[in-house]
């Protein structure tokens, strides 16, 4: 969740230009999505009927955004896409903090071809225009669907993932070519993503499904914020207000659905 987003928004900040940032982080995705995709299928949290229906729409959203983003700069759709985002993350700890619901909660993820081909593709073209946004777009899409399985949704959104990487990766260098990645950025994002991959798969299949709801909220939410926050010019005493509120208003929401579950059990 939120990899190529935090990565892409570090970057960033260091001065590298959009279009270097987003080329690096997506050929670094290349490998750590792999690493992420083969360790959720070893803890079971694949729904592969899902994952063949958003690999190939999402893998040319992917190839045509990099194309796009190597000629126009991508930052100028982030706002409103993560409006959106902020919307759907906002609905998900909703759900899950107030209207969850164990029933059903491990049936396969049905998503038909005419939801599954425009949402890849809009998403995998947000993805690499943005410099990331597969995972914090597709994911809340999928968990606002009642009766999905929250592991299922973010192992089948991660393992898809790898060809998203792999078409948006193609695109940047057949655009801009070997020489504008940035390698030593490459090299340290796949250190970390390789390491952090199987612990983060392992957690998914042992956390509630609630808590896991309720987390992917809250990441969704602070994430898309933060693009916000960064495309908007908000003086930093209002920036620290903004953190501090949603940090104790996410934090409180876990408090308040581990003791009413504890309560229910």
């Amino acid at each position: 969740m939120a990899y190529g987003v935090t990565s892409t928004s570090l970057l960033l900040a260091f001065g590298v230009a959009p279009v270097v940032a987003s080329s690096s982080v997506h050929l670094a995705e290349v490998v750590t999505t792999a690493a992420s995709g083969l360790s959720h299928m070893k803890f079971g949290n694949v729904d592969r009927q899902a994952v063949f229906k958003l690999i190939l729409p999402g893998s040319i959203g992917a190839f045509a955004g990099a194309c796009f983003l190597s000629n126009l700069p991508g930052e100028i759709m982030e706002p409103y896409i993560s409006s959106f985002l902020l919307f759907l993350g906002g609905y998900v700890l909703f759900r899950f903090l107030f209207k969850f619901n164990d029933t059903g909660e491990d049936k396969k993820i049905s998503l038909s071809h005419k939801q599954s081909i425009p949402l890849g593709l809009i998403a995998g073209f947000a993805d690499a225009t943005g410099g990331g946004g597969w995972g914090p777009m597709v994911t809340p899409i999928l968990l606002s669907r009642k009766g999905i399985s929250a592991r299922k949704v973010i192992g089948t959104v991660d393992t898809s993932e790898f060809a998203v990487s792999v078409s948006a990766t193609l695109g940047f260098l057949i655009s801009i070519g070997w020489e504008e990645v940035n390698w030593f950025w490459v090299l340290t994002l796949i250190l970390g993503g390789v390491i952090a991959a199987p612990i983060a798969a392992w957690l998914v299949k042992k956390l509630p499904s609630y808590l896991l709801g309720i987390i992917v909220g809250g990441v969704i939410i602070l994430t898309n914020v933060h693009t916000l926050i960064n495309a908007f010019t908000i003086m930093k005493e209002w920036m620290i207000f903004i953190y501090l509120s949603l940090l104790i208003g996410w934090t409180s929401a876990i408090i308040y659905a581990v003791r009413n579950n504890k309560r229910a059990s």
